[in-house]
C-alpha cells in the first residue's frame, strides 16, 4: 500500500513549496536582471567559464525572475519546473559541482535543492491552490 498525505495536506504542502521556491527564484532572478543587470551577470558568468555567457545570463535571469513569479501563483508549473531544472543543472555542472556539496564553499547544494523541488512540482503539479488548478477546472467538460 502506497501511503501519501491526505489531499488537503498535500495541496497545502505544494503551496508552501511553490511559495518558498518562488521567493528564492525571484530573489536570484532579481539579482541577475535588476541588481547586477544582465550585462553584469553575463560578465560574471564569463569569468566563471559559462559558455555563451550573455545568452546563459538572460536565460537564467528570466527563468528565475518570471518563473519564480509564475510559481508563486501556480501558473504553468510543469513548464516552469522543467525550465528551472535545466537552469539549475547548468549551474551545477558548469559552476558548482567542482566545489563540493556545501554552498558556503561554492558547492552545488542550493542549486541541487532548487532543482529537486522544481522537478517535483513539474511532476506532480501545483496543487489545488493554484492558477493551474483553476484553469483545469474551467476546461473540464460539463457533466451531462
Amino acid at each position: 500500500m502506497i501511503r501519501t498525505l491526505p489531499p488537503s495536506v498535500r495541496d497545502a504542502a505544494l503551496l508552501v513549496a511553490r511559495l518558498l521556491l518562488g521567493v528564492v527564484l525571484i530573489a536570484h532572478g532579481w539579482q541577475k536582471v535588476v541588481t547586477n543587470g544582465l550585462g553584469g551577470t553575463a560578465e560574471a558568468f564569463a569569468r566563471m567559464g559559462v559558455p555563451a555567457a550573455p545568452i546563459s545570463a538572460g536565460y537564467a535571469g528570466i527563468v528565475e525572475l518570471v518563473g519564480g513569479a509564475l510559481l508563486l501563483v501556480g501558473a504553468a508549473t510543469a513548464v516552469v519546473g522543467v525550465l528551472v531544472v535545466l537552469d539549475m543543472l547548468g549551474a551545477a555542472l558548469l559552476v558548482h559541482v567542482g566545489n563540493g556539496v556545501m554552498a558556503s564553499d561554492g558547492g552545488w547544494e542550493l542549486v541541487g535543492v532548487i532543482g529537486a523541488v522544481a522537478l517535483v512540482l513539474a511532476a506532480v503539479g501545483a496543487g489545488r491552490y493554484s492558477v493551474d488548478h483553476a484553469l483545469a477546472g474551467r476546461r473540464a467538460p460539463a457533466a451531462v
